[in-house]
């Protein structure tokens, strides 16, 4: 492996398995380093394509998402790290297919627990390509003021404090993520800061050794000294012993293997990582500590002095001139996220919308502050549920069951009223459900279902104003608008209409009062003594039932009645009821497979 340096202010960077914080964690950094371009080229996310909004300092940008390694690999070809967030199952598996593009040179893994056999097959594929694997069960690592991998080093302002924001002096190793930040800000109090950081993860076998990268250091001439934080367990520290006794690491190293705490249990322990299990006393670390000590890395005589140790050999290096300390300087400052901002009490937004009647952000959707537990444990039905949504409040049971009745008798009128038509000749159109169904619904108006409104708005100032049916009724003729709620073109005085005698019945047992229905009545029996068919309709029942059930029931005052008839309440009433029927008939003529309907020429008046 060896060789040099792996990142730069240029380095660009895959990201595999979409996570957004990590991402704007890099993207942040970037910002934060002054770097031009940010380090994420791409996202590939099996199965999705498009974009991921995110930002790059106050700018918002897009940045393309991929549905495969080859096709994200071939839009990017300058990004050659590939950031692997994978879950153990499937992490080596898209970790090979991305050491096996030509483009990718380095390979980050993220996930504990990838099967050994797989990261031993990585290993080997990945040396003998001439590429490198950082983890698996890392955090990844980072070039100081250049780039950084995923949440290595954590949130922007431990970044500020460790001095990542620019380049120090030092090269740093470990096999731990979470110690990397320890000494990242260690480093930072007692040197210059760090020039490049890996954490090479605590499996038993990783992709890169410590050795790996301190003899990359070595090569390297912005790094000045380098430290190692290793720990017990496996033989890794030991091919690092060998490199110091054959010379081939010629700058000062600073080391310290942690676990030495682990002689004082009386039977073998496993700390934190897989690998972090002593085998042997060779892998104790003592044995290691004192192994590197005799090969000539500085090792201190506890965890304790090791921050001292550090900054003895840098403040040396001063001394010698080999180290010209970094000149500090202000990093610019991340913009805020907004809803941070707002969680910190720092501004005030305003919202985009209010909503009263339902709520979904505790462990439970609520519909009018009633949890949808309490609906179905009470048996609760879809007239309750419509009083909440629509109503905000629980009305009585014989105010839900009358919704519940409209909502059964208005559901269907057969397949020729035009709102059913419309839906089938779309069906057999070929078109999806929600485009027939919208084509039935754009029918109803106030020829056809929309009446319901009117009826009652009418039917209310009529009653409220004491007119007779006969001023009621004449007024309408003189202002040239007919009178809603009455009249139907089959109905008749002797052929009424089942559902008005229902709701009428279910009406004269259930309602505290039915004045208004009672005042639509005597308008039908002056009608009546017009026509044969001005009877009262199911427009004009639901309307003046509804407003004996609003009115009756005493818990709307009368402004809430005047508004909900004027917003469309009751129209909304036949809009969800006849919803069913229309949703029937198109699955009927899609079960039917019937063709595409033509209107036949017999039927149209052909006029000149």
């Amino acid at each position: 492996m060896a060789t040099g340096q792996l990142f730069s202010r240029t380095t660009q960077a895959l990201f595999y398995n979409y996570k957004q914080l990590p991402i704007q964690r890099m993207l942040d950094f970037d910002f934060l380093c002054g770097r031009e371009t940010p380090s994420v080229a791409g996202i590939i996310n099996p199965g999705s394509e498009g974009f991921q909004k995110l930002f790059f300092g106050q700018d918002e940008i897009a940045i393309p998402v991929h549905s495969t390694i080859e096709a994200a690999c071939a839009a990017h070809p300058t990004a050659d790290v590939f950031i692997n967030f994978a879950s153990f199952r499937s992490a080596a598996a898209s970790s090979l297919t991305a050491l096996k593009q030509p483009t990718v040179r380095v390979v980050a893994i993220i996930a504990e627990g990838v099967p050994e056999s797989d990261t031993k097959h990585l290993i080997a594929y990945a040396r003998s390509n001439n590429k490198v694997v950082i983890g698996p069960a890392t955090v990844g690592g980072i070039q100081a003021g250049a780039f950084k991998i995923g949440d290595t080093a954590g949130t922007i302002d431990n970044i500020i404090q460790c001095k990542l924001y620019r380049p120090g002096s030092v090269g740093f190793v470990s096999k731990s993520g979470g110690m990397s930040n320890e000494l990242y800000n260690s480093i930072a109090r007692v040197t210059d800061g760090i020039y490049e950081g890996i954490a090479i993860g605590g499996d038993v076998f990783p992709g890169s050794t410590l050795s790996d990268h301190i003899l990359r250091y070595n090569n390297m001439p912005q790094v000045k000294m380098m430290v190692v934080l290793g720990e017990l367990g496996g033989r890794d520290e030991y091919s690092l012993v060998e490199a110091l006794k054959h010379g081939k690491v010629t700058k000062p190293v600073v080391a310290w293997v942690s676990g030495t705490c682990a002689r004082l249990f009386k039977s073998e322990v496993q700390f934190g990582h897989a690998g972090a299990k002593s085998g042997g006393e060779m892998e104790s670390a003592q044995a290691k500590n004192q192994a590197l000590r005799e090969a000539g890395a500085i090792v201190p005589t506890s965890y304790e002095d090791f921050e001292a140790a550090i900054k003895e050999t840098f403040d040396k290096l001063v001394k010698e001139g080999k180290i010209t300390p970094v000149k500090e300087f202000t990093p610019p400052e991340i913009p805020e996220d907004l809803n941070s901002a707002i969680r910190n009490g720092k501004v005030r937004a305003p919202t985009h919308i209010i909503s009263t009647i339902s709520d979904d952000r505790g462990e439970e959707p609520c519909y009018a502050g009633v949890p949808m537990s309490n609906i179905i444990e009470k048996g609760l039905g879809v007239g309750d549920v419509i009083s909440l949504l629509w109503f905000k409040r629980s009305l009585p049971r014989y105010c839900t069951k009358f919704i519940e009745i409209c909502i059964m008798l208005c559901a269907d009128h057969g397949p020729c009223v035009s709102g059913a038509h419309n839906a089938i000749v779309t069906a057999r159109a070929g078109k999806d459900l929600v485009s027939s169904l919208v084509s039935g619904l754009l029918t109803i108006g106030p020829r056809f279902g929309g009446a319901i409104d009117d009826a009652a708005r009418y039917f209310k100032d009529a009653y409220d104003r004491n007119l007779t049916p006969y001023e009621y009724v004449e007024g309408m003729k003189k202002k040239g608008i007919r009178v809603p709620g009455i009249g139907h073109r089959i109905k008749s005085r002797d052929n009424r209409d089942k559902r008005v005698e229902l709701l009428q019945k279910f009406a004269n047992t259930h309602f505290p009062s039915v004045k208004y229905m009672e005042y639509a009545v005597k308008v039908e029996n002056y009608t009546l003594t017009k026509a044969n068919n001005l009877v009262l309709n199911v427009d004009g029942a639901i309307g003046s039932l509804f407003l004996d059930l609003l009115s009756g029931s005493g818990m709307f005052t009368k402004q809430e009645i005047d508004e909900i008839v004027e917003i469309g309440y009751l129209n909304g009433l036949f809009v969800l009821a006849r919803s069913i029927g229309l949703i029937g008939h198109t699955f009927d003529q899609k079960r039917l497979k019937q063709p595409l309907y033509r209107h036949p020429w017999e039927d149209v008046l052909y006029a000149k």
